[in-house]
């Protein structure tokens, strides 16, 4: 496949990440579970939070889009469109949570797609072991804003509770994968700077 033809592709996960809802390959979490009664804070809350979850899978699928774009290792740009497949679950699990819940997905998600991809393309210029160092950071960084969710959603929620749960287990196998690949060590500036972007993009999305 010519890069030609994997930037069109990427073009065409683009639009339908941003402007048509996502097909989950696995069921719901949450499925069957009998949450107690939320008040209207709690609801709000849970709202809010999953559409920054939404955001942020957004984002994870142009970083990884990106990233394939330019990765030179044939294995790891299957390795980066297999997490990409997978996190689609991510999409349509928080999706359909903020559905249930009356919320609404961020208003700049074309936005913050566009700037990941950007990101995740010029990661894989570095090389290979530069583009996955990239990627672990990411997910642990995400893994870590999951975990602050659980402590900030509601113990009744037991729906919103299973989906972040699950999502949180796939960022930390998908850091995983790319360490087992080879990714190397982000000097610690350059993971700082990647965690005050993500902090703005958080809580951005929390009200836009």
């Amino acid at each position: 496949m010519t890069f030609v033809d994997r930037l069109i592709i990427g073009f065409d996960k683009g639009l339908r990440t941003v402007l048509a809802p996502a097909d989950a390959r696995r069921p719901t979490p949450g499925d069957g579970t009998q949450s107690s009664s939320l008040s209207t804070e709690e609801k709000l809350e849970a709202a809010r939070l999953m559409r920054v979850n939404h955001s942020g899978e957004v984002c994870a699928q142009a970083l990884y889009q990106g990233q394939a774009l330019t990765a030179r290792n044939a294995v790891i740009q299957e390795a980066l469109r297999t997490a990409a497949s997978e996190e689609i679950d991510h999409l349509a699990w928080c999706e359909t949570r903020i559905n249930e819940l009356d919320g609404r997905k961020s208003l700049l998600n074309p936005f913050w797609y566009s700037a990941s991809f950007a990101f995740g393309a010029f990661s894989g210029l570095l090389g290979d072991r530069w583009n996955l160092a990239f990627l672990v950071e990411t997910e642990r960084q995400v893994e870590g804003h999951l975990e602050g969710h659980l402590d900030r959603l509601s113990s009744g929620d037991q729906r919103t509770r299973a989906i972040v749960e699950q999502m949180k287990l796939d960022e930390a196998s998908h850091a995983q994968t790319a360490t087992d690949h080879g990714a190397a060590v982000l000097p610690l500036p350059i993971r700082l700077a990647m965690k005050l972007t993500s902090r703005v993009m958080t809580r951005t999305a929390y009200w836009v």
